[in-house]
């Protein structure tokens, strides 16, 4: 049907359409202006939206289906459209939908997963499949599994980000370490990124879409729509065709030049110096854990909790203080802190139960 869709052209593959399709008119007038800016792979549109609340806009359902297939007709875009169960694989492969998405409202759902890779045996057809709702790994990759399993070759990866209920900055924080981690441990599979999930607002869409690019991911997914503010379901998180369009020129592509010799030669360099600095980190974290135990040691003669909440406390605020200065970011600096704090909680505890 639509053999190496993710793998196209040198360019980054971009997804695009409504987050929900609402009317045919909506749909069609979507698809022409996506093409007229000659950048679009692949037209996306909801049919069926997983949503949160009953009384939200749960998408048109089948009747939305033809649109699609009208849409392609006049543009000659591919189509790709959420599946959730096995209904819905059977509906969108009876209108001849090029490509599939399992969403990350499914992908948490290891049996909803497994029904839709039953019906899909025996199929060709691409698939593409979000992360978890939550910052699972283990899920996102099991879930690709299970679709390689019933014989799907062509498949991408979606990184829509997670969520979070301390977040305030994006919709669905991007913890771009486990998209990173996806990469290198099914480096085979392209990685798409979703901004407009990630964002959940317009004034960002560029930052992220960028920063995507520039970890290397193969394509991007984002949510357009005719009149974004109007839109039926997630009205905040989309753009016109047309801003899509200048959004795209104004992105920079960067190369990997694994095959330019000087270039590699210069980064090993650079590299060289990040691993003495790395090794001498984890010399620093030895020494470091080393006091902790001694800490744990003198803690455990004297009968001393282990958590002193003042003294970590102080810990917390020298520490961001002077990273601000450097211009460390501060959710990197938290982070790095309570690894370090959850490990010397650690050593301690393993002092405080030596019998010796």
């Amino acid at each position: 049907m639509t053999e190496g869709i993710f793998h196209i052209k040198d360019q980054p593959l971009i997804i695009a359409g409504p987050c929900s399709a609402e009317t045919e008119e909506q749909v069609l007038e979507t698809a022409s202006r996506l093409q007229k800016t000659g950048k679009v792979d692949l037209l996306r549109a909801g049919i069926w939206k997983p949503r949160t609340s009953p009384g939200s806009f749960e998408g048109v359902g089948a009747k939305g289906l033809p649109w699609l297939v009208e849409a392609k007709k006049q543009t000659g875009i591919p189509t790709t459209v959420e599946v959730a169960n096995a209904k819905h694989v059977d509906l969108c492969l009876s209108f001849d939908i090029d490509v599939l998405w399992i969403g990350a409202r499914t992908t948490v759902n290891p049996f909803a997963v497994q029904e839709i890779a039953d019906a899909l045996q025996g199929v060709d057809i691409p698939v593409m499949v979000k992360n978890p709702i939550n910052p699972d790994l283990a899920l996102w990759l099991g879930s690709v599994e299970r679709i390689k399993k019933a014989g799907i070759k062509n498949i991408a990866a979606i990184h829509r980000g997670f969520s979070n209920l301390a977040e305030k900055y994006y919709r669905n924080r991007p913890q771009w370490q486990i998209a990173i981690e996806f990469m290198r441990q099914c480096p085979e599979i392209p990685l798409i990124c979703d901004p407009s999930h990630i964002c959940g607002r317009r004034d960002i869409l560029k930052d992220v879409s960028q920063k995507a690019l520039d970890l290397d991911y193969d394509g991007l997914m984002i949510e357009s729509h005719i009149t974004p503010d109007d839109a039926w379901s997630d009205a905040a998180q989309q753009i016109t065709p047309e801003v899509l369009g200048a959004m795209l020129d104004s992105l920079i592509v960067r190369e990997d030049y694994q095959d330019n010799a000087p270039i590699q030669t210069q980064l090993e360099y650079l590299r060289k110096e990040i691993d003495n600095i790395d090794d001498e980190l984890v010399d620093l974290l030895n020494n470091r854990m080393k006091v902790a135990r001694e800490i744990g040691q003198y803690k455990k003669e004297n009968n001393i909790t282990i958590l002193q909440s003042k003294r970590w406390n102080e810990i917390i605020n020298r520490v961001r203080a002077k990273a601000e200065n450097f211009g460390l970011g501060d959710d990197f600096v938290l982070r790095y802190l309570h690894a370090i704090h959850d490990e010397s909680i650690n050593q301690q505890e393993q002092v405080m139960k030596n019998e010796s």
